[in-house]
């Protein structure tokens, strides 16, 4: 019997990898079962390079629970070892036999899961002894039992085995003997070792017999040897790929599209990447992305290698050479993780740009489904921005699609403003918004539907790239200001009939909470709406970013500003105008004479007062100024007083206002009730 103290720096080093070297315990069956593939790959290479002569036999790999002896035991037929190689490669903690081997097989050991020199260590985080018991596969060798009940020493003696290969034992602690339970190493086995190039069994098939499951004599293979990214995309069908995504996501909608990922220079990778179908929002499961390296699980944790965008995707990225720490769980920063990241994001462009060359018409039925994934790349990754340029789409109201390229030069000629700047008129709700794009479209313009949820930082991101470009919701104001032109008609109302129009008009507005309106005029023609409701391009956009942008969140808290547009050239405009003249002139002439005659007092007062300092004005002079001013705030108030008593006592005007709330979807409750009622009294 051998006995000595494992070759570390530190007695502590087992109460360091028990509580600290891996982020989760369960982690010690991924590297157990690895380390087991690694040897029958290993014994597999030996015998194909002919330096191994006998014959390899059932290689796979074997996992048994022993409940009464509290023993978890994995098994393999790869090369084991000898007593010197424990040793080396045991005693002396984070030498990975691996490494060497891989050095000196190089050009033959594709398939070695390799390079995790504490690997074996970390089955002591869940036991209180582990036994390895093997032999090593030269000619002669004696088989050893290495143990070690977690301290720094260690004993081995030789033992009687009668087959080649490794049993690792180990006897669970009394803190986790949940891995003593089938279901739950199954469950781990399905996790970490599903797609594993070597067969691992675990336990039989079953039936259902009599009434309940029963064992057959059938061994149950845990993992899928050859998953589809492993092979040629030239041996896969598209049914293939389907039912490899379906068995990754069960439940899942067909995926819309799929790239396969191989690369062999300057790095080695491996995947398949599927774009599944996006419901309705943003607060996705980002984590469906599993990274893997050859075929072993590592984590769904692929920041850093994955760009971010491309974190809507799902499906698989297998490559030996992204750097990982001890536990593989957490990315280290690294030239190669770079390069596969921008590598990705051109695969991924170049797969969109090739389905958008070969099949417009499935392209184009698939973009509302991919329009959120791309927006999203379009607006975080700017190589992605330069080729997405290409093949983006915008869709219009009529449901027709567009590159940018081609959409700019079917509206330039009639929407190209008096400063030559292109107007892109836009929708975000083809019902709500309906009359404005009526109006627009009888116009000759063509409208987009700008409907997502990332279309309000989307369309400013356009606005930067298009060049002497400008985006403006349709109902964000009349047609002859959205798109200006030389002949803008001129409005002509006095300054007294303003006032009278702005305060009938005012007044009747129904309380709306957080709403504000601002009375405005134009000439819009005989043929559009007597009065119509926009709001400002400006303040809406800046709210639609507050509810996306935390930090924009000032806006949120604002009212909603909207204008009341009066068109002076329709005939019932015409008619509201005229019947305050002629209800409210008797009332209204004699408080506009003294109107006059104050304003003109207060002329007369700032025009003595000019080029004076404050203190050689006469204290009487700034009196009389104050009192004349405070008169025409009062004269105003009875001006407005009179319009409104008019105002009220007029359907017309109420029924103008109604109409334009009930077009924009802001007549509700009480109010939509009066108009109903109201509109039958007219009838």
């Amino acid at each position: 019997m051998q006995k000595g103290t494992i070759g570390v720096t530190t007695d502590n080093i087992f109460p360091v990898i028990k509580k600290f070297l891996y982020s989760d315990n369960e982690i010690f069956l991924r590297e157990v079962v690895s380390n087991a593939v690694d040897a029958t790959q290993k014994l597999k290479t030996l015998s194909s390079v002919g330096e191994f002569k006998g014959e390899l036999g059932e290689m796979d790999v074997r996992i048994a629970i022993d409940k009464e002896a509290g023993t978890l035991t994995v098994s393999d037929r790869g090369v084991g070892m000898t007593a010197e190689e424990i040793d080396r490669y045991i005693n002396q903690i984070a030498f990975s036999g691996a490494e060497e081997f891989l050095e000196k097989y190089k050009n033959d050991a594709n398939a070695i899961i390799g390079h995790f020199g504490l690997g074996f260590y970390s089955t002591f985080m869940v036991s209180k002894k582990v036994e390895i018991r093997t032999r090593s596969y030269k000619d002669g060798a004696q088989a050893v039992q290495w143990s070690c009940d977690g301290s720094p020493a260690y004993e081995m003696t030789e033992i009687d085995k009668a087959d080649r290969g490794t049993d690792i034992v180990l006897y669970i602690d009394e803190e986790n003997k949940e891995f003593l339970e089938p279901q739950r190493i199954e469950t781990l086995l399905r996790k970490y070792c599903r797609f594993l190039p070597v067969p691992v069994i675990f336990g039989k098939e079953q039936e259902w017999k009599d009434g309940k499951y029963v064992d057959t004599d059938k061994d149950k293979v845990i993992n899928d040897l050859t998953p589809a990214w492993t092979r040629k995309p030239t041996d896969l069908t598209d049914e293939d790929y389907k039912s490899f995504y379906h068995d990754m996501y069960p439940g899942a909608d067909d995926p819309l599209f799929w790239i396969h990922l191989n690369v062999d220079y300057p790095f080695k990778l491996t995947g398949i990447l599927y774009f599944p179908k996006i419901k309705s929002n943003l607060d996705l499961n980002r984590f469906k992305i599993q990274l893997y390296c050859n075929q072993v699980y590592v984590t769904d944790s692929v920041e850093g290698i994955v760009p971010d965008f491309l974190m809507l995707l799902q499906g698989v990225i297998d490559s030996p050479d992204i750097p990982l720490n001890v536990s593989r769980s957490y990315l280290q920063s690294d030239s190669n993780v770079k390069k596969i990241s921008t590598y990705i994001t051109k695969k991924v462009a170049d797969r969109l740009q090739e389905i958008f060359n070969s099949d417009r018409k499935q392209f184009e039925e698939k973009w509302n489904d991919v329009k959120l994934f791309i927006e999203y790349g379009m607006l975080s990754d700017e190589k992605f921005n330069e080729r997405a340029m290409k093949f983006a789409l915008l869709r219009n109201t009529e449901d027709k699609y567009f590159t940018f390229e081609e959409y700019k030069n079917i509206i330039a000629a009639e929407q190209t403003d008096k400063d030559g700047n292109i107007i892109y008129l836009y929708a975000t709700d083809k019902v709500a918004q309906y009359s404005y794009i009526e109006a627009a479209t009888a116009r000759g313009y063509d409208v987009l539907l700008m409907d997502g949820q990332l279309d309000a930082p989307y369309i400013g991101m356009l606005e930067q790239k298009l060049e002497k470009s400008r985006f403006v919701r349709v109902d964000s104001d009349i047609l002859d200001n959205l798109i200006r032109k030389d002949n803008a008609k001129e409005v002509k109302l006095t300054a007294q009939e303003r006032e009278a129009m702005t305060t009938v008009f005012k007044s009747q507005i129904p309380a709306i909470d957080k709403c504000d309106f601002m009375i405005m005029f134009e000439a819009m023609g005989e043929n559009a709406a007597p009065v119509m409701i926009t709001q400002s391009e400006y303040m809406r956009r800046m709210k639609d970013m507050a509810a996306i942008q935390p930090g924009m969140s000032f806006y949120g808290e604002l009212p909603d500003s909207f204008n009341l547009i009066v068109n002076t050239d329709h005939a019932l405009s015409k008619r509201v105008m005229a019947e305050t003249d002629a209800a409210c002139q008797e009332r209204i002439a004699p408080l506009a004479s003294q109107l006059n005659e104050v304003n003109a007092e207060i002329a007369r007062l700032n025009d003595a007062r000019k080029d004076k300092k404050d203190d050689e004005i006469p204290v009487a002079d700034k009196e009389a100024l104050r009192n004349a001013e405070n008169t025409v705030a009062d004269l105003r108030k009875q001006q407005d007083a009179v319009y409104s008593e008019f105002a009220q006592g007029n359907d017309l005007v109420k029924q103008l206002i109604d109409l334009a709330l009930l077009s924009n979807n802001m007549l509700r409750g009480e109010e939509l009730s009066k108009f109903v009622k109201r509109s039958f009294g007219m009838l």
